[in-house]
């Protein structure tokens, strides 16, 4: 029999709030963390909100999170690799893990060889002003900017060691330095799938007996400059003319009435354990993970092939992929459809996905789907790509852990076929719960979280 995994601690990050407990709590409430975006100045773009990680109305920073003597390091992590470090010190600490974070001291949980570490990561934006400095310098003598002067002056002005800053394996490299992971370690870059992969990966090499215990999820951050701009004219945020709105209520998963989410930034970071050992150790349990699944999307379905929503437009075709990889996870669990309790989606709040992905689950599910409840993250947190389906994967195993379904937004009506509306927060037997994307990518997959023994 292969070696079973569950999920230990828990180190989420959003606008919701920091650590699972205070995202749990904001979810059951009711209370959206969607507000203006204060990291730059929006008053002259369509998309003025978005969901910021903050702690007492400032951005978070990695420096309160990390040892004394990795403070300076700090300063060569982009914003992404900054959260990644956040959630992955919550979920040791959530797990009662002993790492090297703890300093030379202590005696770590396990040795470090025996950790793994694999964090999904997407298009890291280079800070504006960063960029911008460079650039400026590189003009030719009519003032208009010259790639023959970047080359000759403005590429030597990016500050040292600038690549280093944005390359997608920076938040595994660096929460693998700070917590002595040793073990297999990678990074996935497939938009929102990248989150559910990782763990699939971890999965895999901890039932291979390469690993103990890995550090698995996603990180990305979307409320910068280039990030907004790039993802709005591929029509995949709402645009708002009354920055007085709550933003949340524009945010209406399956509701043909939508024109995009907002950007947000975050994720989670869990931490997985093979299934005897945690127990060895007394460790507490959220949810087994009891069976994965992945597949690839034709052009189009969740894809890159449908860049521009327009309110009340036509709907993708089924998402075939995402079925595929839901279908894919039933069967490694060994349940059928029947036996999920409650879904938690993308639900992307961009018209053609949102009809796709209700088609790839109307395949798997057929007429039982609009009975199955579904957990919608994004009017909470906003669009976190990268970060999505490992927020996701966190709020289910919470919700698996607590036997409860938190509350739900929603400013409009959705489809049908969704069970998606708004709704309270109500107590509810979770046996299984599945946890399922697309992606922008083309990727899908899927995640069958299973009660603890």
């Amino acid at each position: 029999m292969r070696p079973r995994c569950v999920i230990t601690g828990i180190g989420a990050v959003s606008a919701a709030g920091i650590g699972i407990d205070e995202i749990w709590d904001s979810l059951c409430a009711g209370r959206s963390g969607l507000a203006p975006i204060t990291a730059f100045d929006t008053s002259a773009s369509p998309y003025p909100f978005g969901g910021e990680v903050k702690k007492d109305d400032q951005l978070i920073s990695a420096r309160e999170y990390v040892p004394k003597h990795y403070r300076k390091a700090t300063k060569v992590m982009a914003r992404d690799t900054q959260l990644a470090v956040v959630a992955a010190s919550l979920a040791a600490a959530d797990a009662g893990l002993v790492t090297r974070e703890a300093g030379e001291d202590s005696t770590p949980t396990y040795p470090s060889g025996r950790v793994g570490c694999h964090i999904g990561a997407g298009f890291i934006a280079a800070e504006t002003e960063e960029l911008t400095s460079a650039l400026v310098t590189a003009k030719d003598e009519k003032g208009a900017f010259s790639l023959e002067k970047w080359g000759e002056v403005g590429i030597g002005n990016l500050q040292p060691l600038w690549l280093l800053k944005y390359l997608p394996n920076m938040l595994a490299c660096h929460v693998t330095i700070i917590h002595g992971c040793e073990g297999p370690s990678n990074t996935i870059t497939c938009a929102e799938a990248s989150g559910l992969l990782s763990l699939g990966e971890s999965v895999r090499i901890i039932e291979r007996g390469d690993a103990t215990a890995c550090f698995s999820g996603g990180i990305e951050n979307k409320t910068n400059p280039m990030g907004v701009a790039r993802m709005g004219l591929m029509g995949r945020f709402a645009e708002f003319e009354n920055a007085d709105e709550e933003p949340w209520r524009g945010v209406r998963p399956y509701d043909d009435s939508v024109c995009g989410g907002v950007p947000g930034e975050g994720g989670g970071i869990v931490l997985l354990e093979e299934r005897e050992a945690a127990h060895a150790r007394g460790a507490k349990v959220y949810a087994e993970v009891a069976g994965i699944g992945s597949a690839q999307s034709q052009a189009g379905a969740l894809g890159i092939c449908h860049p521009v929503s327009t309110c009340g437009g036509p709907g993708g075709e089924a998402d075939e992929g995402l079925a595929d990889a839901i279908e894919a996870a039933l069967r490694d669990a060994k349940i059928r459809a029947e036996d999920i309790d409650a879904i938690v989606p993308a639900a992307m709040c961009v018209s053609t996905l949102d009809h796709a992905e209700l088609g790839g689950l109307e395949r798997v599910f057929g007429e039982r789907l609009p009975g199955v409840p579904m957990l919608t993250l994004t009017p909470f947190v906003g669009q976190l790509f990268a970060g999505a389906g490992a927020l996701a994967l966190a709020v289910g195993a919470k919700a698996v852990s607590e036997q409860r379904l938190p509350a739900r937004l929603h400013g409009g009506r959705p489809d049908d076929r969704a069970n998606a509306g708004a709704a309270e927060s109500v107590p509810a037997e979770l046996n299984s719960v599945l946890v399922c994307t697309g992606s922008l990518s083309g990727q899908a997959a899927a995640v069958v979280l299973r009660r603890a023994d």
